[in-house]
Parts: structure tokens; sequence; C-alpha cells
């Protein structure tokens, strides 16, 4: 097995297709096919499924893509430390990010990204899950609030202000809250595990935690918005998921002479990857445009 292989095989599954794949590389397509044949052949499995549209990868073929994304990966590392000469961030970084905050921030930062570094490569999948970084092939994750326990190495980026909000008919409606306490007489819709943690206010200098229960709880920040949005309760939710809504008047803020604690972004990355120069570099670009954005 040579390294090249695995660099023909990983460009293949990127583009689904021979052809595309072929022309990424610079070589013929009867050249990518014959190699990924050879491959599977000296491993003794199927990687791929071939049919006349496009490829499907094999469950086998999957996890010997992440294996060889990995190994990929912690070569051009290599090399980037070995030479001076190969500083600048190149290569394909795969990211995974929150949905809500991949759509309304990330996505604009990693155009900007790619237009500073054109040799780079980036495979993002946007998903509210919390992924195996080491174990999916990821270079790095962007976690918001409090991470769980493990060896995964965590830079902060920025702290995202909380709101609470409502409908404006909710509030119409229903006397607001003008204290957290009120809210167990208040319909609340539920982000996440919130139904067990309750919502987490400071309160005379000190952090308390308040109970809330509502008609839904959803691990999707938009969905509670809608929700609010369609009066069914009051919503405490990151700014950058509801500002649109808020400037538009669709909600309005309630309890705002309390605050709640700020959720924190985190980059996170295996130890591994701690020498790679396109994951410090990204990671100091999205601190760097983070801190000016909190400054408007």
């Amino acid at each position: 097995m040579q390294l090249d292989d695995l660099k023909i095989f990983v460009a293949t599954v990127d583009a689904r297709n021979f052809t595309a794949a072929a022309n990424r590389l610079q070589l013929s397509k009867q050249f990518v096919s014959r190699r990924v044949m050879a491959l599977e052949a000296g491993l003794g499995v199927r990687l791929l499924v071939r049919n006349t549209r496009k490829l499907a990868v094999t469950d086998l073929g999957y996890e010997f893509y992440q294996r060889a994304s990995r190994i990929l990966g912690e070569v051009e590392d290599a090399e980037q430390a070995m030479s001076s000469g190969r500083s600048d961030p190149r290569g394909l970084l795969r990211v995974s990010a929150p949905m809500s905050f991949g759509t309304v921030h990330l996505s604009p930062l990693v155009a900007g990204f790619l237009r500073a570094n054109p040799d780079v490569r980036v495979d993002m999948e946007l998903s509210d899950r919390v992924v195996d970084v080491v174990g999916e092939g990821f270079d790095m994750a962007l976690r918001i609030g409090t991470l769980a326990d493990s060896t995964l190495i965590a830079q902060k980026l920025a702290e995202l202000r909380m709101v609470s909000c409502c409908s404006p008919a909710y509030r119409k409606a229903r006397r607001p809250p003008v204290a957290p306490a009120d809210l167990a007489r208040h319909a609340c819709l539920l982000y996440g595990q919130e139904a067990r943690s309750g919502w987490e206010y400071i309160v005379d200098g000190a952090s308390q935690t308040f109970e809330v229960r509502g008609p839904l709880r959803v691990n999707n920040g938009e969905v509670i918005r809608d929700a609010a949005v369609a009066g069914l309760g009051i919503a405490r939710l990151p700014e950058f998921i509801v500002a649109d809504a808020l400037s538009s008047g669709k909600l309005v803020e309630v309890l705002d002479n309390f605050v709640s604690p700020p959720l924190t972004l985190y980059a996170v990355y295996p130890q591994h990857r701690q020498a790679s120069v396109t994951i410090r570099a990204f990671t100091q670009f999205l601190r760097e445009r983070f801190a000016k954005a909190m400054r408007k």
C-alpha cells in the first residue's frame, strides 16, 4: 500500500465520483479507478460500491476513509513541522460544528478563511450531535457550552450572550415575568437538556438555577425560536439564533434586567493535531473575527 493510494482513495470518497477525483488530482479517470481497485484487492475488502451515477462507500470503506484521512493529516503536519518553507496553511480540514451556529455565523467566516488560504480545503459537517472527533476522523470541532472530560485540547474562542424572549402576542396575553422565579407560572420552551437542568440567572450577584417547564423540548435552537415566534412560550437562547427575530419585532426580550451566564464557544481537537499549522490558523482566524464582532 502506497501513500499516494490513500490520497487517491480519500479524494475519490470526498468527490463521490472517479472523474471529479481525477480532475482534482490531475490524473486520468482510468488511473484513479485502477488504483482504487488495486487498493481493494490488497486489503481484500470492498471499499466502494459503483453504479452509473456515483459511488457509495461501504461501512468498511468509510472506516478506512476515516483512518486514511487521519494518516494523511498527520503526514501533512509532519511535513509542515519539518519544513519552514511550508508554514502556510494547506490541505484538507475536516470540521464539525453545531447546525444553527454554523449556518448563521460560521459559513461567512469559512468563506473568508478560504479566500485568505487558497491551499486549504474545508469539509464541514453541521450537526447538533456531539461527534467523536478522533473516531470519525475530524480534525477539529466547534462546541458550545460545558465540555465533557476528554483527551481533546480545547481553545476558548468567544462567549455567547443568552437572551430570554417571547412573542409580543404571548407577552400581551400573559403577564410577563419580572423576576426569574416568575417563570414557574409560564410556558417555557426548552433547548436540549434544560428540562433537567433549569435556567440559570444572576440574582443579587449570585448564580441561581430556576426550574422551568413547557410544551416543547428540542435539541435545535431554530425550532425553539420559531415556537417562540408562534407564541407558544418563553425561550432562552443564544443571541445569534434570535437576533433577527428581535430586530424585526417578532420577538421581544423579557427578564432583560437579569443576566444569564454566557455560553462559551470552544474549538476542540485531538492532541496529535497540536502541530497542525492549518488548525492553528483556523482557530486564530475564528478567535480574531469573533472578538471583532463582539466589540461592535
